[in-house]
């Protein structure tokens, strides 16, 4: 009666049905593999609920789908399809999260075509891998306190050109004007600089140096956001 009901509509005497048994293996190794992904990822890491949910189910369903396709390439040309409208229903992501995803893809589809072993051993090695690089901080910028966004405020009579390239000479590395806005109704400009601070300077004295050119207005200094571009 079971293998009636778990059999296909359109199979044939030739099409190889997969057992209640191995499907409900395959499928509970895979979610196993999901939880283990899930759990590295959330370790030492910013995280939403969502994406951790979905980083846990999504083996399973990439193990599900690689069984049903089981051989036939005209389903495998219609599943890669699908999975493709996927990208446009989704927003960008780092590259941890992109990582991370294709992992779960991958232990799906190993554990999908049976290779529950390899899918386990796959699984844990890259979960391995993943830990020691986030314990060590690897590819952490240790000069990432470096890099500066710097905002001053000036009068409209002041010219901005090059006006404070002296200062920045003296304590930057680098630096360069990345946009001017009129602010307070178009009596002052506001100027938004991204600098390289140079080891060891006193950013404060800087800030000071600044705020005599400028007539003691509004300067504000942040680190520079680098998560547009974090791939």
């Amino acid at each position: 009666m079971a293998e009636t009901v778990f059999r296909g509509m359109f199979d044939s005497d030739l099409t190889t049905v997969i057992t209640v048994g191995d499907f409900l293996l395959c499928v509970g190794t895979a979610l196993a593999l999901g939880l283990l992904l899930a759990l590295v990822y959330i370790y030492r890491a910013r995280y939403t609920k969502s994406f951790v949910i979905t980083l846990a189910l999504l083996p399973a369903v990439v193990c599900v789908v690689i069984m049903m396709v089981n051989g036939n390439v005209g389903t495998g040309v219609a599943v890669a399809g699908t999975f493709s409208l996927v990208r446009f229903r989704s927003v960008p992501g780092t590259a941890k999260e992109i990582c991370m995803l294709f992992l779960a893809m991958g232990a799906g589809l190993i554990a999908g075509m049976g290779y529950l072993g390899y899918a386990a051993l796959f699984t844990v090695v890259m979960c391995l891998v993943s830990v020691v690089y986030n314990h060590f901080d690897f590819g952490a910028g240790k000069n990432a306190a470096a890099y500066k966004t710097l905002m001053i405020t000036i009068p409209e009579d002041l010219d901005y050109t090059g006006a404070f390239d002296d200062i920045f000479d003296q304590y930057t590395r680098e630096y360069d004007l990345i946009t001017v806005k009129t602010t307070n109704m178009g009596s002052m400009f506001r100027l938004t600089y991204h600098v390289t601070m140079q080891n060891g300077v006193n950013e404060k004295e800087m800030i000071d140096a600044l705020r005599c050119r400028n007539g003691n207005l509004e300067i504000a200094v942040s680190r520079q956001e680098t998560a547009a571009v974090e791939l």
